[in-house]
């Protein structure tokens, strides 16, 4: 089963877009649930294993002749390394989950648009995001802890919390809009 780019845009517009209403409506309420969550025990082990998993699954659907014979023992090794994240590395464990969710997405954007790269100069927007998403994953992933500066700096005012939201619900229209008509 492949995923149509049209689709993928509709969920990841819906996806960036609909929390940003609540961003809109309630300010206060957004900034102090969004400074908590680089330091989120839950969602660093969400975003964790959801990216262990999506992982060992882009791995297995793989096919890796050179390293055949050691793919099941480095399947079993890299779900180590992402349960054992959860357990011993919980500092900023969201921060580091989500680039690992970002760097996992933005490959899924890539793939997923590259057929259609010379059909329409739209695919553009999904890949450059994508190609965003790969920065901020690396990113994420060096220095964990800029995240909760961002944060911070992006919610230390309700005007500041409005502007980003209301920029977030636009993007995410737009997207959703080029899948429902563009792809």
């Amino acid at each position: 089963m492949t995923l149509k780019l049209s689709t993928l845009s509709v969920v990841l517009g819906l996806g960036m877009g609909l929390p940003q209403i609540y961003g809109l409506a309630k300010p206060a309420a957004f900034a102090a649930a969004v400074r908590r969550f680089s330091r989120s025990v839950p969602w660093g082990v969400a975003l964790m294993l959801l990216g262990t998993g999506w992982f060992l699954w882009n791995l297995s659907q793989e096919s890796i002749s050179d390293f055949a014979a050691y793919k099941t023992p480095m399947m079993a090794g890299f779900a180590a390394v992402g349960i054992g994240s959860c357990v011993y590395v919980q500092d900023f464990l969201a921060a580091r989950g989500l680039a690992v969710v970002l760097l996992l997405l933005a490959k899924l954007m890539t793939d997923t648009g590259r057929p259609l790269l010379a059909a329409t100069r739209w695919t553009w927007v999904i890949q450059t995001w994508a190609y965003v998403l790969v920065v901020a994953g690396i990113w994420l992933t060096v220095s964990p802890w800029r995240l909760r500066d961002v944060l911070n700096w992006a919610t230390a005012n309700e005007k500041r919390v409005r502007i980003g939201s209301a920029a977030r619900l636009a993007l995410g229209l737009f997207v959703a809009a080029l899948g429902l008509l563009k792809f």
